[in-house]
């Protein structure tokens, strides 16, 4: 957060990079060097490989999972919708008109994950959080990164490194992204001039807030939906419920 206000430049650019390694540098000197606090234990970083391939397994076909699992791509579905806008408030740009795009893009990142054992795919939130602050939404950085991502994953030895990093220091980061996606919402607010003065919009703001920045999840099997998913869905809903007592 402090690198976010008193930095300008690539320094405020990198800013959860640096926050995190300066976060990271004073745990380790209070707790490896001066011992308070659980000492950072650097063997698995030793013992990683440098290299390694993710196990993949073929599609098996069961009833009752599928049954559990297919349900899960209309929830995606709406934490997507969610995070489009988001950044269509953040951008000032209306970005409905890519919404089926971006829907067709998800769906095929799930199937393709599906395909190889993994769990559904979506769009992550703490990305938006780092577009709000360091104000960057160029998609080619994304497109980058995204490599970036697919190579690092093929190291044992960087996860290693990310295991170590405290709780503490990846809590304080996470607080950092999720309240700036909370204040893109109340952005859209302002700018919609919604009328808090009717019951509807209070309830439907109050209950999506709180599940958003509360990140209360929901878990189906192996799979886990994250707080700005549920709340959308939640949203949606409540939205559409107290809509039937309008046109009545």
């Amino acid at each position: 957060g402090s690198i976010a206000v008193f930095t300008r430049g690539l320094l405020q650019r990198l800013l959860l990079l640096v926050g995190l390694l300066l976060a990271y540098l004073i745990y380790f000197v209070l707790s490896n060097v001066m011992g308070y606090g659980t000492a950072i234990n650097f063997l698995p970083i030793q013992q990683a490989a440098w290299f390694g391939v993710p196990t993949f397994h073929a599609p098996t076909f069961e009833l009752n999972a599928m049954l559990i699992i297919a349900p899960i791509a209309l929830i995606l579905v709406a934490e997507n919708l969610g995070h489009i806008k988001a950044v269509g408030a953040m951008t000032g740009e209306n970005l409905d008109p890519h919404i089926g795009k971006a829907f067709v893009a998800d769906g095929v990142a799930t199937t393709l994950a599906g395909g190889v054992g993994a769990p559904g795919m979506t769009t992550y939130g703490e990305n938006i959080g780092v577009m709000a602050v360091t104000r960057v939404y160029s998609t080619i950085i994304f497109a980058v990164a995204g490599v970036f991502a697919v190579f690092l994953g093929l190291s044992p030895k960087f996860g290693a490194i990310i295991h170590t990093i405290p709780t503490a220091i990846l809590t304080g980061a996470s607080i950092v992204v999720f309240g700036l996606i909370t204040i893109a919402g109340a952005k859209i607010w302002i700018e919609n001039k919604v009328d808090f003065s009717q019951n509807k919009n209070l309830m439907v703001a109050a209950v999506t807030i709180i599940l958003g920045t509360g990140d209360f999840a929901l878990t189906f099997g192996d799979f886990n939906l994250g707080g700005i998913g549920t709340a959308t869905f939640a949203a949606l809903f409540l939205n559409w419920f107290f809509s039937l007592v309008d046109k009545k």
